[in-house]
């Protein structure tokens, strides 16, 4: 069966006539703008911020295309990835009528941004090894399932989802199936960016909060097809993104070299925290990690989280999760807070 995606796209979003504010409406060059009620004085902070800012984000797009690798008309900008995930939902899913489907333990926004939107979640946990179980999956899905929501590389667990699997799915699943990739500059495994191009069914969620350091910015990405693209940008608020995060993160994409520096590190650092942390009596399993943290089932876990505290050190404790019981999430720091937390965990062991 052929994709449709009209078939997916609720009847009153069809319908709708999108917002059109002065900055859509004229995008040209000009001496003297009086068509958006703006404060013609100025700002107390600058000269730009009295203007609203370009509802498209097209100059921060072009960089971003140049950096991704995919064309500018295949990128979404979002306050945070959060705004991309909630969009999908207003845009593809009936309230009270359709489905999503998720892969618990996953990231807990998709499940949240359900339940605002009145939209069922069927949730299939992942294997004790944290991949996907593609027979539960395939019977979860029915008529009204419009969404699959996979993160891969994993939070809370780090690890990636095997790419054949996914492959299956996207060939597959008639619903669109979005793949988020907030910790892919920390994996081996390479993004699905590239294969756009092949499945109209593919979204793929990216972030500036994590390896690039922006996460006071609040900016998530989000790639797909031309069609999917053009309902994000019809029902998002016009100006989703301000001008201060548009500048600032553009002058972030010129210091790619620095991002990559603090991935490598972050890696060597990871591997470094693996060995140190295994080396406690009280470590039970190091799970595999791809990610900016790793994922460590403790004896006494909550203890050892509270005794952290009282040094300073705060760290996730996931024991509550599904599958992450007695598990403390510990994201990689610098090599010297690396450094210090294994010292203070080997006080908890001597005490």
């Amino acid at each position: 069966m052929e994709f449709n995606l009209k078939n997916l796209v609720r009847e009153n979003i069809k319908k709708m006539t999108a917002y059109s504010s002065a900055r859509h409406e004229f995008t040209g060059a000009g001496s003297i703008f009086l068509d958006a009620n703006e404060n013609a004085f100025g700002s107390p902070l600058s000269e730009n911020y009295n203007r609203y800012p370009d509802p498209l984000q097209l100059k921060l797009k072009e960089k971003l295309s140049q950096v991704k690798g995919i064309p500018s008309k295949n990128i979404f900008l979002g306050n945070g990835s959060d705004e991309a995930i909630d969009l999908l939902f207003r845009i593809f899913c009936e309230p009270g009528l359709d489905n999503v489907i998720t892969f618990p333990p996953t990231y807990g926004m998709y499940e949240v941004c359900a339940e605002m939107n009145d939209v069922k979640v069927k949730k299939v946990t992942l294997s004790e090894s944290f991949q996907l179980n593609l027979g539960a999956i395939e019977k979860a899905i029915d008529a009204n399932t419009k969404l699959i929501f996979i993160c891969s590389p994993n939070n809370p667990t780090g690890n990636s989802i095997n790419r054949s699997d996914i492959e299956i799915l996207l060939n597959n699943f008639q619903g669109l199936l979005v793949i988020d990739e907030a910790y892919i500059n920390y994996a081996k495994q390479k993004t699905f960016i590239p294969w756009l191009t092949e499945y109209p069914n593919l979204i793929i969620l990216q972030t500036l909060s994590k390896a690039w350091g922006l996460a006071g910015l609040r900016l998530g990405m989000a790639f797909a097809g031309e069609p999917v693209i053009g309902y994000l940008n019809k029902v998002k608020y016009p100006y989703n993104i301000n001008t201060a995060t548009q500048d600032l993160a553009l002058h972030a994409l010129d210091n790619i070299t620095t991002v990559n520096d603090w991935i490598q590190i972050t890696v060597e650092q990871r591997e470094w925290l693996k060995e140190r942390l295994s080396a406690l009596v009280f470590t039970q399993i190091i799970y595999p990690s791809d990610a900016n943290f790793i994922l460590v089932k403790m004896k006494d876990a909550r203890k050892i989280y509270e005794y952290l505290t009282t040094k300073g050190i705060i760290v996730r404790d996931r024991s509550k999760v599904i599958l992450c019981e007695d598990c403390l999430r510990i994201t990689i720091g610098t090599p010297a807070e690396n450094s210090q937390l294994i010292d203070i965990l080997k006080n908890y062991n001597a005490n």
